[in-house]
C-alpha cells in the first residue's frame, strides 16, 4: 500500500529531474523566474495606469492591440534569429532591453502629469522584445535537457511561469494600492537586472547543423515547414481561437472595481487567479509523461477552460470569480504543456526557433486581438460569457470547414 501511494505521489507532483541533473537548466530556470516576475509586474501596472488615466476599458483593450503588430512582425524575425545566432546571447540582450523599458515606465510615472503615449509605445517595445526572447527560450530547451527530459522541463517551465503569474500580480496590486506605481516600476527594473545576470550563466549551445543564416529565406523556410503539417497547425489554431474569443483580461480593471466593487488589489487578484490555478495544475503534472492520447488531453483542457471563463462572466461574487479564473488557469497549463512538447519535438533543432516564434505569436497575440472586443463590451457580463462559450465552441465545433476538435484529436502520443 505504501509503495502504491508513493508511485501515485510521483505521478501527482511535478518532476524536478531536469533541475537535479542539468546545471545549465538550473541557471536558465532561475533567470526565467526573475524575467517572468518583471513581466507580471508590468501586466498589472500598465493596464491599471491606463484605466486610471482614461477610465476606459476600451483604452485598456487598445493597449493590447498596440502590442499586436510588433508582436506578430517581430516574432517571425525573432524565430529566425534564434535559429541563426547564440540563443543565450539573445536572451541576455532581451532582458537588458526589457529593463530599459521598465526605466521608461518609471520615468513617466514620476512626472507631474503622466502621459498615455509612453504606456502604449513602451508596451509595444516590450511585445517586440518578447517576440525575440520567447523563441530563443523555447528553442534552447531541447538541446539543454535532452529529448527524454523535455516534457518534465516543459512542466517545470509552466510551474515557474505560473508561480510568477500567481504571486506577482497580487503583489503588484498591493504595491500600487499602498506605495504607488513608481515603486512597482522600480522593483521591475531590479528583477530584470537579476534575471539578466542569472541567464548569462547558461552555457552556449550551438544549433545542431550549424544554424541557418538569418534572412528572408530563413523566415520563409519556417513558414513552408508549417504548411501541410496539420498536427502543428491544429495545436496553433485551437489556442488562437480560445485566446481571441475567450480571454477577458481587458475587462479586469472594470470588473474588479465596478462589478465586484473592489480596488487595485482586487484587480491584481483577478490577474493573479489564473496563475494560481495554472500553478496548481503545473505542480500536480507528474502524470503528463504517462499520457498517450495527448490530443484528447488538449481538447478536454480547452473545453474546461472555456466553460470556466463563461461561469466567471455570470457572477458578482469575488470568491466565485477567482475560483473560475483559477480553474481556467489549470486547464490552460495542461493544454500548454502538451502543445509545447508536441511542437518542440515535431521540428528539427535548426527550425525550433522559427516554430517557437509562431507558437508564441499565437499564444501572446490572441489576447491583444481579443482585448478591444472585450473592452468594447464594457464591464458587463455579456462579453465575458460569450467569450468563454466561444472558446468552448471552437474546440467542440471548430471554425469554418474544419472542426478543430477533430483535427486536434489526430495528435500522436
Amino acid at each position: 500500500m505504501t509503495g502504491r501511494l508513493r508511485r501515485w505521489g510521483k505521478l501527482a507532483v511535478v518532476d524536478i529531474t531536469p533541475l537535479r541533473e542539468v546545471p545549465g537548466y538550473r541557471w536558465l530556470f532561475a533567470g526565467m523566474f526573475f524575467a517572468q516576475a518583471g513581466r507580471q509586474l508590468t501586466v498589472v501596472a500598465v493596464p491599471w495606469q491606463v484605466f486610471e488615466l482614461t477610465g476606459s476599458t476600451l483604452a485598456v483593450g487598445l493597449l493590447g492591440l498596440a502590442q499586436l503588430v510588433p508582436l506578430l512582425v517581430v516574432s517571425l524575425v525573432g524565430g529566425a534569429l534564434a535559429d541563426a545566432v547564440d540563443r543565450r546571447r539573445l536572451l541576455v540582450v532581451s532582458q537588458v532591453v526589457l529593463g530599459l523599458t521598465a526605466s521608461g515606465l518609471l520615468w513617466n510615472s514620476l512626472v507631474e502629469s503622466p502621459a498615455i503615449w509612453p504606456l502604449f509605445v513602451l508596451s509595444a517595445i516590450n511585445a517586440g522584445v518578447s517576440a525575440i526572447d520567447s523563441p530563443a527560450r523555447h528553442a534552447i530547451l531541447p538541446g539543454l535537457v535532452g529529448r527524454a527530459l523535455l516534457p518534465s522541463a516543459m512542466a517545470l517551465n509552466q510551474t515557474l511561469g505560473n508561480i510568477a503569474s500567481a504571486a506577482v500580480p497580487a503583489l503588484a496590486g498591493l504595491l500600487i494600492a499602498t506605495v504607488g506605481l513608481p515603486f512597482n516600476y522600480g522593483i521591475e527594473i531590479l528583477v530584470f537586472v537579476v534575471g539578466t545576470a542569472l541567464i548569462y550563466r547558461v552555457p552556449n549551445l550551438p544549433t545542431e547543423g550549424g544554424g541557418r543564416k538569418f534572412g528572408l529565406s530563413s523566415i520563409l523556410e519556417g513558414l513552408r515547414y508549417l504548411r501541410g503539417r496539420k498536427v502543428i497547425q491544429s495545436t496553433l489554431l485551437i489556442d488562437l481561437n480560445a485566446m481571441v474569443f475567450g480571454m477577458p483580461t481587458a475587462l479586469f480593471p472594470a470588473i474588479g472595481t465596478e462589478v465586484l466593487g473592489g480596488d487595485a488589489f482586487t484587480v491584481g487578484l483577478l490577474y493573479a487567479a489564473p496563475g494560481v490555478g495554472a500553478l496548481a495544475g503545473a505542480l500536480t503534472s507528474g502524470w503528463v509523461g504517462k499520457v498517450r492520447r495527448q490530443g484528447r488531453a488538449i481538447v478536454i483542457a480547452v473545453i474546461g477552460w472555456g466553460l470556466a471563463v463563461a461561469v466567471f462572466g455570470m457572477t458578482n461574487s469575488i470568491a466565485v470569480a477567482l475560483t473560475m479564473l483559477a480553474l481556467a488557469g489549470a486547464g490552460d497549463v495542461v493544454s500548454a504543456i502538451f502543445r509545447g512538447t508536441i511542437i518542440q519535438l515535431s521540428a528539427p533543432d535548426e527550425l525550433r526557433g522559427r516554430l517557437s516564434s509562431m507558437h508564441m505569436a499565437v499564444v501572446a497575440g490572441g489576447p491583444p486581438v481579443g482585448g478591444p472586443r472585450g473592452g468594447g463590451c464594457g464591464g458587463g457580463h455579456l462579453g465575458q460569457v460569450l467569450g468563454g462559450l466561444r472558446g468552448f465552441g471552437v474546440c467542440v465545433g471548430g471554425s469554418g470547414d474544419r472542426p478543430l476538435g477533430a483535427a486536434i484529436l489526430q495528435l500522436p502520443a
